[in-house]
């Protein structure tokens, strides 16, 4: 299929170089930019695990744990840089575990309630699409580090987009139960999808220094993904009225709040505890 290239499930290791030596806008540009990304990664993949022992089948129930766990070992690359890059003695568990839901900087879409398997797998389509040519671009980045950790984000995201899809049109295009489920998941997520292309100060700074792509440059790209995917399951992108927004700057709906207390209870009722 055209929108789901062949997926190397195998890339090689990311190790976080020390940060070049780039002026103190660009610094804290990409300090901010990596957090970011890897919010959307870690809040991403820990939806994902919470399948685990739940999927309906067997297949499933070791497929998506994995793509968990794609996105978490992106999200530590990109923690213990933005680490690196802030200077301020933070690594990788301090900005996963110890800090506040308003300090979360991820798109909303990502924290969302897995819902029923359609709405995971059109969730995981959405986003997917999105990061996959994001990572394509950062793979020629400036910076050592994120042009390593783009290189093989890529091929992760290739394959999550290939399973996500072959799952949107089995369901979109299957019984009248399944395609009832499908449209109902797309109604339910298309207004948190326009938040992956927010164009702002960081996202051009960084981009006219060669450091990091251009979210709002991406849209077409997705599209086309969407489009071809829609086109196969039977199913129309909604015309979105009122855009859901806000996580960017730490507004988010109480699931991420939820969501938190889960992921962080352990490393805050045992603090610098080690296993």
């Amino acid at each position: 299929m055209s929108y789901a290239p062949e997926a190397a499930l195998e890339g090689p290791s990311v190790s976080v170089a020390p940060p070049p030596d780039h002026a103190p806008a660009l610094r804290a540009a990409l300090t901010d930019w990596c957090v970011r990304m890897g919010d959307d990664a870690l809040v991403l993949g820990h939806r994902l695990s919470e399948w685990c022992g739940h999927a309906p089948m067997l297949e499933e129930d070791l497929a998506l744990p994995n793509m968990g766990l794609d996105l978490i070992g992106q999200a530590r690359v990109l923690y213990a840089y933005a680490g690196a890059l802030e200077g301020e003695g933070r690594d990788e568990d301090a900005f996963a575990y110890l800090r506040e839901e308003r300090e979360f900087r991820n798109v909303r879409l990502v924290a969302r309630p897995n819902g029923d398997f359609a709405h995971t797998m059109l969730r995981q389509l959405v986003f997917s699409a999105y990061a996959e040519p994001m990572w394509k671009a950062a793979a020629n980045s400036a910076d050592p580090t994120v042009a390593g950790l783009g290189a093989k984000a890529v091929k992760e995201m290739a394959y999550h987009v290939r399973h996500s899809a072959e799952w949107v049109i089995r369901l979109g295009d299957g019984t009248e139960e399944s395609a009832a489920r499908m449209a109902a998941a797309v109604e339910a997520l298309a207004p948190y999808a326009g938040e992956l292309f927010e164009a702002d100060a960081t996202g051009a700074l960084l981009a006219e220094a060669g450091l990091a792509p251009d979210a709002s440059e991406l849209e077409p790209t997705w599209r086309a993904t969407i489009d071809a995917v829609f086109e196969e399951a039977r199913l129309t992108w909604p015309e979105v009225r009122f855009p859901a927004t806000g996580g960017r700057s730490g507004l988010h709906g109480e699931e991420l709040g939820h969501l938190l207390a889960e992921l962080q209870y352990v490393a805050r009722a045992h603090p610098g505890a080690t296993w």
